[in-house]
């Protein structure tokens, strides 16, 4: 396989990949407490076993009362009411309150059966020991929220494929739901090939470069509820490439391979992966700028994914199409929003017809708005993307940009 199969636009080789990926998709599940389950994906619908909140309670430090009493009330002509009692913190009110009575109460607080609404204290003032006068009227349940007013009994709290955050798990514990059954995180094995690549770990000789790619992949796929598994560096060898894979695929849900996905003599990875099962090669080469010798392939129920060695190459790629993968992986059903910014170019951006260019830029703040500055470097130089807050976008119908337009720009992770 010595040349690119087709380039594909990304989008639609991303739509293409995940259809077939979920046609063979088994998703494992595993039950855990619900305090670590931030990031996971739940693997069912989780109701309310209960309405919240489970009882009818005040908003504010005040009074309990009848609404209907109160009405007319004002600073000139208030309103005289008996105070019969005190609600206590975390007891049931056991108050029974009769026309022109108020029961002391606090934010939290149960309201008294009898009761449709809580004066706040500023509009009160104590004439007695058991005697208050109430100086703005209320209407009914002002001040209260209502039983089951947040979430009622049987309805969905978390929904199945979606993550949960801290928002969502601290909601579930409202609930008394501390177990969730989540789906297991995918293992995601990762392969750097390359006679020329070495640890980082260890001083180079001249050639030699360290290993970026099997780090910062490594962070991304944790970054997006993966569990990474790095399996080394091999040599540009067609056999230990094939050794290398038939290892990791007894292991993991999906392989990332670094180098051997340009177009040379040497290319024998689309060749390899081809080997490790149907449907094989889906996507050899992306008509986009940097990671054109993108492989996207699924062997058997395992998604392959060869991207460049390239560090800048192969992080851009990983962002748009790794990514998903692994969210997909998951159960997830509705990605991450990116975190975009728009802003004014600061400079004239050329770029192909029919290529889809993606620009590392770092943002400056002005008094006029925020400033897009493209950052220029080779694909091997990932301290491009270090500098970069962000990726500007050309797309593939599009010749360029010109200084001062205003463009979308697709933040990095931290």
């Amino acid at each position: 396989m010595s040349e690119f199969l087709s380039l594909v636009p990304p989008a639609k080789a991303r739509e293409l990949y995940l259809k077939k990926i979920i046609e063979v998709l088994e998703l494992s599940t595993e039950t855990m407490p619900t305090v670590d389950s931030i990031g996971r994906v739940a693997a069912k619908d989780i109701t309310a076993p209960h309405p919240l909140p489970a009882f009818t309670r005040a908003t504010v430090d005040g009074y309990a009362v009848r609404a209907e009493d109160t009405y007319g009330a004002s600073e000139s002509l208030p309103a005289y009411f008996k105070v019969v009692g005190e609600v206590k913190m975390g007891q049931p009110a056991t108050i029974n309150l009769l026309p022109m009575q108020a029961a002391l109460i606090y934010t939290g607080g149960m309201l008294p059966a009898d009761a449709n609404a809580v004066v706040m204290i500023e509009h009160t003032q104590k004439i007695s020991a058991d005697e208050i006068e109430i100086y703005k009227s209320v209407s009914a349940w002002e001040n209260t929220i209502l039983e089951g007013e947040e979430i009622q009994s049987g309805e969905c709290v978390v929904t199945q494929g979606q993550s949960i955050r801290a928002v969502e798990m601290g909601g579930l514990l409202a609930l008394g739901i501390t177990q969730v059954e989540v789906y297991r995180k995918p293992r995601v094995g990762i392969l750097s090939s390359g006679d020329e690549v070495v640890s980082p770990y260890q001083a180079i000789l001249p050639g030699q470069v360290r290993d970026v790619n099997s780090y910062t992949l490594s962070a991304l796929v944790k970054a997006c509820g993966g569990d990474p598994l790095p399996f080394g560096i091999i040599a540009d060898d067609e056999n230990k490439l094939r050794e290398a894979l038939h290892h990791l695929s007894s292991q993991c849900d999906m392989i990332l391979i670094t180098a051997g996905s340009s177009v040379s003599a040497r290319d024998y990875t689309a060749r390899v992966i081809q080997e490790q099962g149907s449907p094989g090669v889906l996507v050899h080469g992306l008509n986009t700028r940097p990671g054109k010798p993108t492989i996207l392939a699924l062997c058997g129920k395992i998604p392959i994914i060869g991207l460049p060695g390239n560090p800048l190459s192969a992080y851009v790629i990983a962002t748009h199409l790794v990514k998903p993968v692994i969210f997909t992986l998951q159960g997830m059903r509705k990605f991450p929003f990116p975190n975009l910014r728009t802003a004014r170019v600061t400079l004239n951006l050329s770029s192909q017809a029919g290529r889809e260019d993606w620009i590392p830029a770092k943002l400056i703040s002005t008094d006029e708005g925020w400033l897009a500055e493209p950052i220029f470097g080779k694909s091997n130089m990932i301290l491009a993307l270090a500098r970069a807050d962000g990726l500007i976008c050309i797309p593939e119908d599009n010749t360029g940009i010109s200084a001062h337009e205003i463009v979308t720009v697709e933040l990095l992770d931290n």
